[in-house]
């Protein structure tokens, strides 16, 4: 399987102003190429193939005096951004023609200088290298220190070269991984998440929410509210930015590491995890919306799929309308309606339940009951 390693870049003043126009070259290119696929299509004109758009936007157009910096940066990832140009008119077609499953595509659209992420990609055909020093060796940009915070597992088919809101350079190195199979576990757990709790388990436990924007909106208010005090264009301005993104970005980071070890602690403790199969967009648009994405379900769930497939483990999706809060994990009866502000009740059963708890174990209940139809069991409840 395929695998994302980042690591922390520390450019040279010179190196940055390298990749400075490394992205440039590459936006202007892709936008070159968006901007002839519209013209052509105005103009009743066939569809511009992917060999001629290459020819157009890179071959000629160095040969003239508008575009004849485009030769200042390596010719892969001018490459490179016309591919990505063309992969997101491909998803744009497969979704307006059924083939593509899920939420429609939107068409490509012109990238601007002033957004908050820049990226460039190089390929093997760039010959980039990690130096005996440790070092990044990046055509026509030089050897760029890295931070090592682990080995990589194999040689990188590509890496991409990521500049974000905060001013922070990242190298995002593809790389081939195999399985590592952790010895088998006898438990298997079933996962509620919430905004209570961030997650509840089958066993019982109840993780807390962090709520990590939430307990730094106070420092981002500030920072905000410094920003929009400064005269646009200024230097002022462009400090008081870059200190609002750094201060988003610490929030991101701390959200992201406490994902990556709750999802490990969980695959690593179970053989099998069940979770809701969550409609995180949909939720965004309540009034919740802010505590939904300050939770990162989304990120979380995805975060326990790659980890269970690197790992030999199993995760089960649940349907998210599956009545999980309302059916008694004991007897099976289902109750009535139940209001978000109940969070325990009774069953004529007998059983008391705590709603979260309850929830979290009829998750486990429905994921071992459709892994076992998936494996050829029976399909029917026995008499």
């Amino acid at each position: 399987m395929q695998l994302r390693y980042n690591f922390r870049l520390y450019p040279t003043p010179g190196q940055r102003q390298a990749l400075a126009r490394a992205f440039g070259c590459a936006r202007t290119v892709y936008n070159d190429g968006l901007r002839t696929r519209q013209e052509a299509h105005e103009q009743g004109l066939p569809y511009v193939s992917d060999a001629d758009l290459s020819k157009r936007v890179i071959t000629q157009a160095k040969t003239t005096s508008e575009r004849a910096w485009l030769s200042e940066v390596s010719a892969v990832v001018l490459q490179q951004a016309l591919a990505d140009l063309n992969t997101a008119y491909r998803n744009f077609f497969a979704s307006i023609t059924g083939k593509r499953k899920g939420p429609q595509a939107a068409p490509p659209r012109f990238r601007s200088k002033r957004d908050d992420r820049q990226a460039i990609r190089f390929t093997k055909n760039a010959r980039f290298a990690v130096t005996a020093g440790g070092r990044l060796r990046l055509p026509k940009i030089g050897d760029v220190p890295v931070k090592w915070s682990r080995d990589l597992p194999s040689e990188p088919s590509s890496v991409t070269v990521i500049k974000n809101a905060a001013g922070r350079y990242f190298a995002s190195f593809v790389v081939e991984t195999s399985e590592e199979p952790l010895p088998e576990s006898a438990s298997e757990v079933g996962i509620d998440l919430g905004l209570t709790h961030f997650a509840v388990l089958s066993d019982g436990r109840k993780i807390d929410n962090p709520r990590f924007l939430r307990r730094a909106e106070r420092r981002l208010k500030k920072a905000q509210q410094a920003l929009s005090r400064k005269a646009k264009g200024s230097s002022n301005r462009k400090k008081a930015a870059a200190k609002f993104a750094k201060a988003h970005a610490r929030v991101a980071d701390t959200r992201r590491d406490f994902a990556h070890k709750l999802s490990t602690q969980i695959i690593r403790e179970n053989q099998a995890v069940y979770v809701e199969d969550l409609y995180v967009k949909g939720l965004a648009r309540t009034k919740l919306a802010k505590s939904v994405h300050d939770a990162g379900w989304g990120r979380f769930t995805a975060m326990l799929a790659y980890k269970a497939a690197k790992y030999g483990r199993h995760l089960g999706k649940i349907d998210r309308w599956f009545p999980s809060s309302k059916r008694c994990a004991a007897c099976g009866t289902l109750a009535g309606s139940m209001p978000l502000n109940v969070r325990s009740w009774a069953c004529p059963c007998g059983a008391v339940h705590d709603r979260d708890v309850n929830a979290a174990r009829n998750i486990l209940a429905a994921g071992r009951a459709e892994r076992l139809n998936a494996c050829g069991g029976t399909v029917r409840p026995a008499v």
